[in-house]
């Protein structure tokens, strides 16, 4: 029995980046052996123990055989014949498929690491095609590390897209993949990867009809929605912000895809008109609800919270109550990063500034800056006025601020 360091944790580790997790791969041994070592069995479909102190997961060596579309149409042979390599040729990427002994030595035999110092994700074998949920790992993978897909790996992506092989592809998986490239440092390069394969046209058609259609070049000089798209997600990633804050700033301009470009163009109407294009993609990918919530109140509210400073008093405090930023502050703090990331995710628009933000934040302070309970008390009696006596204070407290923003800015588009 022989065990041996293998995928992502002797990738990172020759990146010079922490290892986080790490697994490992048997040779030479069988189930009844691992057991009688102490290993307890956890895998489901193929054998997969861990270890007795460290907790971390050892798998026998195993071969894999395609037997239907998707990406669970797999039969696995796990016997103690199976050799290193073999187990090896199995994995999607060559930067995936190094092992290392417990001598520190590296086992690389389908050059993992010159892709690494080139910079290359490259698929280990044709069988690569066989589960189209490596389509989106290698596009995490770019994400993540900022490599080129190598021309061969493309092709095939084109062709596992062309032979349907995406369409296989079950919810969970796939928002798995994507929540995790959302969060990689440069999120932009995994939907760059999807386009160029085909697949993004599968997977969101929503975010891939973005691209070609145009806007007004004096407000986004990027002028493709697209690009403005994905300039917004990239200045959300390199902001930190959070993975609904992300999925919100892809999803904030599906209604440009909608709506009939006048001259200039100025798409208006697209945050009513993106509200329902979001919905299908939650639904769709059974997006988990804060990013769900998020991304639809973004995309419904985001011109909105734009034009602040064009809004009556009555307005602000009807929309504050329409988005439930009494009862949610933080998740309207969130969609209030996102419109920040909407204005400077535009070119040579980096540094724009967004004082609206802060105005919001400064109205809900000022609304919420009254006595509920004093003002329930006072209406015992009639406790039907009670909203509206409520209403009526936060609009005392809001008007004042509201109209020392409009003073401020004045004809100067905030």
């Amino acid at each position: 029995m022989k065990t041996y360091l293998v995928g992502g944790a002797v990738r990172d580790r020759l990146l010079n980046l922490p290892v986080t997790d790490r697994d490992w791969v048997v040779v030479g041994a069988d189930a009844a052996e691992m057991m009688a070592a102490g290993f307890r069995p956890v895998g489901k479909d193929f054998p997969v123990f861990l270890h007795p102190q460290s907790q971390e997961e050892y798998a026998l060596a195993r071969t894999e055989r395609k037997t239907a579309k998707g990406y669970a149409g797999f039969d696995f042979y796990a016997e103690k014949d199976v050799t290193l390599e073999q187990d090896l040729m199995r994995r999607d990427l060559t930067i995936n498929a190094m092992a290392q002994d417990s001598d520190g030595l590296i086992i690389d035999p389908f050059g993992g690491q010159h892709d690494l110092q080139h910079k290359v994700l490259r698929h280990v074998s044709p069988a690569f095609a066989e589960d189209p949920v490596r389509i989106l790992r290698t596009a995490r993978f770019a994400a993540r590390y900022d490599f080129e897909v190598a021309p061969e790996t493309m092709i095939l992506m084109r062709q596992m897209v062309e032979n349907g092989e995406v369409d296989a592809l079950v919810a969970e998986r796939v928002w798995q993949e994507l929540a995790k490239g959302l969060m990689e440092p440069k999120p932009v390069r995994m939907f760059e990867v999807l386009r160029a394969c085909g697949a993004l046209k599968v997977l969101l058609p929503e975010v891939d009809a973005l691209f070609g259609v145009p806007q007004r070049a004096d407000y986004h000089p990027e002028i493709d929605c697209g690009i403005h798209t994905m300039m917004v997600l990239q200045y959300a990633a390199d902001s930190g912000l959070t993975l609904p804050e992300r999925y919100a700033a892809l999803l904030h301009d599906l209604g440009k895809a909608l709506t009939p470009a006048d001259i200039l163009p100025r798409h208006h109407g697209h945050d009513m008109a993106g509200v329902e294009p979001v919905r299908t993609v939650n639904a769709r990918w059974k997006v988990p609800k804060a990013c769900a919530e998020l991304a639809e109140l973004v995309c419904r509210w985001h011109i909105i919270f734009h034009s602040v400073g064009e809004l009556k008093p009555a307005t602000v405090l009807k929309t504050l109550k329409k988005v439930d930023a009494f009862r949610r502050p933080q998740r309207f703090e969130a969609a209030l990063n996102v419109c920040v990331a909407d204005t400077r995710g535009r070119l040579h628009r980096e540094n724009a500034p967004y004082p609206q933000r802060a105005h919001w934040l400064e109205l809900l302070h000022a609304a919420n800056n009254i006595d509920t309970a004093a003002i329930a008390a006072a209406y015992a009696e009639t406790p039907q006025k009670i909203a509206e006596a409520i209403d009526k204070a936060r609009l005392a407290e809001i008007n004042p601020v509201q109209t020392a923003y409009k003073a401020q800015y004045a004809g100067k588009g905030h």
